[in-house]
């Protein structure tokens, strides 16, 4: 019951919160709104564990700021220019729920099997992707890669990483800041699809680039 309250009361404070932000730009809303949730998660998390329901909402707050990105007209010009460039490669493009921009890119047309080299037929999308970076110098760019569960973790963590390395290091040898780019590999732990099966190993095996405009003050 104790809990039910703070949900009930944490969920009127957030609703008044988001009400209060009709006069503001789309970028100052989103952020906004971002903080509120975060806030009321950090609440109710915090009085869910015993803890203190104000350090809980400031935590909260910051983790939601912080996840915030928006969709702006440079954000919606970028996609449509990748769909382009990438028409007919397999590669998927994407806009995802917090506002960024996804590139699903198939291990197979990119890498070769067990290499982390980009493969020459797939620099072009690549190099597209540079110029629309170096356009859009407000955006942060995550790179993710990721295996089938073919082989050992002490084979596949590094292929993944290296994969997503690889791909940072072509964008940046074509005058994208490194210091914009986090990337990570997650071996075979993020399946898409069953590895029962060709078809769904070859969906596991992917690079996965996330694009995130930041709100500008």
């Amino acid at each position: 019951m104790h809990m039910r309250k703070h949900l009930i009361l944490g969920t009127a404070l957030t609703a008044l919160f988001i009400s209060g932000c009709a006069n503001m730009s789309d970028t100052q809303r989103r952020t906004a709104t971002g903080a509120g949730v975060g806030a009321l998660a950090g609440a109710v998390i915090s009085s869910a564990t015993g803890g203190s329901a104000g350090t809980g909402a400031v935590i909260g707050a910051g983790v939601g700021a912080l996840g915030t990105y928006v969709w702006s007209q440079n954000m919606e010009r970028q996609k449509r220019e990748m769909e382009q460039a990438t028409q007919g490669t397999g590669v998927s493009v994407s806009q995802t729920q917090d506002n960024q921009l996804k590139l699903d890119i198939p291990s197979d047309i990119s890498f070769d099997v067990g290499r982390s080299d980009v493969k020459g037929n797939f620099a072009p999308v690549l190099d597209r992707f540079a110029a629309s970076l170096r356009a859009n110098q407000s955006t942060d760019v995550r790179i993710v890669g990721h295996t089938d569960n073919t082989g050992s973790d002490a084979i596949n963590n590094p292929l993944s990483v290296d994969r997503a390395n690889s791909t940072r290091n072509y964008l940046t040898a074509r005058g994208v800041s490194g210091a914009r780019i986090q990337t990570e590999g997650q071996g075979s732990y993020q399946p898409i699809a069953s590895n029962n099966t060709a078809e769904g190993r070859s969906r596991n095996r992917r690079v996965e680039i996330f694009v995130g405009e930041r709100p500008r003050n």
